[in-house]
């Protein structure tokens, strides 16, 4: 149920694809409350949809059509998105195309033609709902294992480098690869406020990190603070800092050490980002280890 209303607020991505504009109208109308509902009469325009937009959570596909059918049109797509969930649509007996895509694991389910809308409801949720699955445990395998190598690479800058100031810039630099953010900084504290020592990795402003009042408020209530799109920022300095940087999301963690902060990190991305709450465990648990690798030296 959480999986299925969390999808409903986000509208996840579907792809329609069908060679009868009828067709795809009424499966448009039929979808489009639930998902961003994406449009091709072709498996070649379907393609340079998916090329431009991205995954998609969901992809309903003709068997029968023009050039390339649904089946062909569908194994094109497993290699970058192995994630989607694909439905064939047929009015035909074609039998040994389904199988074979079917076995292949590029067709979750086949609905002949006429369908019974209910049944295609049905057959959709229980797609997207798999789908919501896949990405979960996907991000929970990565997540595990970035951590591992984390805790590795930080035991290794702390054997490595001679003094904190040193260490800076190659912990940025690992905690940018971890997150995936465009560029981070390790900035130290002093007198609860920022210091001048700060290690940088990436496509950083830090003026940013000087102006966003996220900053200062992690620092005081030793939690992190976030935003995912700058746009929605209600201070009018701190919009235009973002605006200066063209940064629109920005990650402030504080690092903790005997319950003090001694140093916070900034993570900044260039587009929106959401902060799910495994990323916040994770990014937490990074600082931690941040945190000792300081200690140390």
């Amino acid at each position: 149920m959480v999986a299925v209303q969390s999808r409903k607020a986000n509208k996840a991505k579907m792809l329609v694809v069908d060679d009868e504009p009828d067709n795809l109208d009424l499966l448009y109308r039929t979808f489009r409350r639930d998902f961003n509902v994406l449009r091709a009469e072709s498996g070649q325009q379907a393609l340079e949809i998916l090329s431009e937009q991205g995954e998609v959570a969901v992809i309903i596909s003709d068997q029968r059509m023009p050039e390339m059918k649904g089946t062909e049109f569908l194994s094109k797509t497993v290699p970058k998105f192995p994630d989607t969930v694909r439905i064939i649509l047929t009015g035909f007996t074609d039998v040994e195309d389904l199988v074979d895509a079917i076995n292949a694991g590029q067709v979750y389910r086949y609905i002949t033609k006429p369908w019974n809308p209910d049944e295609l409801k049905l057959v959709v949720d229980q797609a997207a709902s798999t789908y919501d699955l896949l990405k979960q445990r996907g991000e929970a395998i990565d997540l595990l294992q970035n951590q591992h190598w984390l805790v590795m690479e930080m035991a290794n800058i702390a054997q490595s480098e001679s003094d904190v100031k040193a260490a800076l810039p190659a912990i940025a630099s690992a905690v940018q690869k971890v997150t995936g953010a465009d560029g981070a900084a390790v900035h130290l504290i002093e007198s609860e406020g920022l210091g001048n020592d700060v290690g940088t990795a990436g496509t950083l402003e830090i003026e940013l990190i000087k102006k966003d009042p996220l900053v200062m408020e992690a620092i005081s209530t030793k939690d992190l603070k976030h935003t995912a799109d700058s746009k929605r920022v209600s201070d009018a300095d701190a919009k235009v800092a973002y605006e200066s940087a063209e940064i629109s999301a920005h990650g402030v963690v504080p690092v903790l050490f005997r319950d003090v902060v001694i140093a916070v990190v900034s993570l900044q991305w260039q587009k929106p980002r959401a902060f799910t709450a495994a990323n916040q465990d994770f990014v937490t648990m990074a600082a931690q280890q941040i945190a000792l690798t300081l200690a140390c030296l």
